[in-house]
């Protein structure tokens, strides 16, 4: 375990419980946080993150985006080859499924808070492309003082987690997308946790019938969310 200087850091991980076993490396986002652990200074400070081996080969950091304020937060992988180009997360094939899901489901993009768990683009070559590669249990666990310090800095009302990697970072490896998808759950990380899939994995489907499928039934847990939001906005009137 390493023993940084930013002892905030280190209680802003112990206060994510859910987050209670994970073993930072000694070498992690930790040893480049900044001295003041306000939005700008971090996402600053990203920017330069050695934490991991993943930074050799991607093009830039890609942080959060979103309100700061906002009551919602969603939390995918990592970037893809689109957000590693544009620097925002979110922006390539399946940051336009989430966008067409979210409208469906009646959520408008613009108040929710948008990261992800791993803050570079891991990829192998075929070719001229750069094919996404999962992101190994150290590079989760480098990465994850960013998302914790995102997460306390925007303090959100409704964290929905996109797919297994950010699901099994923040809730444990024993927890699975399959079986827990789309119900609230109980975790002391924000008021309402929902889990569900990640939307490259729709774009996967084996053949259109069976994408639709699976576009629909991510609508579905995205409008548990949207009732949710809505119910919230109506108790604050």
């Amino acid at each position: 375990m390493i023993t940084p200087t930013h002892s905030l850091a280190c209680e802003l991980l112990s206060l994510k419980k859910d987050m209670s076993n994970h073993e930072i490396p000694e070498l992690s986002a930790l040893n480049f946080f900044p001295e003041s652990l306000d939005y700008a200074s971090l996402k600053n400070a990203a920017e330069g993150c050695k934490g991991c081996e993943l930074y050799n080969n991607a093009t830039q950091t890609v942080f959060g985006a979103g309100g700061l304020t906002a009551e919602l937060m969603f939390i995918g992988e990592q970037p893809g080859d689109e957000e590693d180009l544009a620097g925002l997360p979110f922006v390539g094939p399946a940051g336009r499924l989430f966008d067409k899901a979210l409208e469906e489901a009646g959520i408008d993009r613009s108040v929710a808070y948008v990261t992800n768990t791993v803050k570079h683009f891991k990829w192998k070559p075929q070719g001229k492309r750069r094919l996404h590669e999962r992101p190994n249990a150290r590079e989760v666990e480098a990465c994850l003082p960013w998302l914790a310090a995102e997460m306390d800095v925007i303090a959100p009302r409704i964290l929905v987690l996109l797919g297994a990697t950010a699901a099994q970072a923040l809730l444990g490896k024993q927890f699975r997308v399959t079986k827990e998808r789309g119900v609230w759950l109980d975790s002391p990380m924000a008021e309402r946790v929902l889990a569900t899939v990640h939307p490259s994995s729709i774009l996967r489907a084996p053949d259109p019938q069976e994408r639709e499928v699976q576009y629909a039934e991510f609508v579905q847990d995205l409008r548990t969310v949207a009732a949710d939001l809505n119910l919230g906005a109506q108790t604050r009137a």
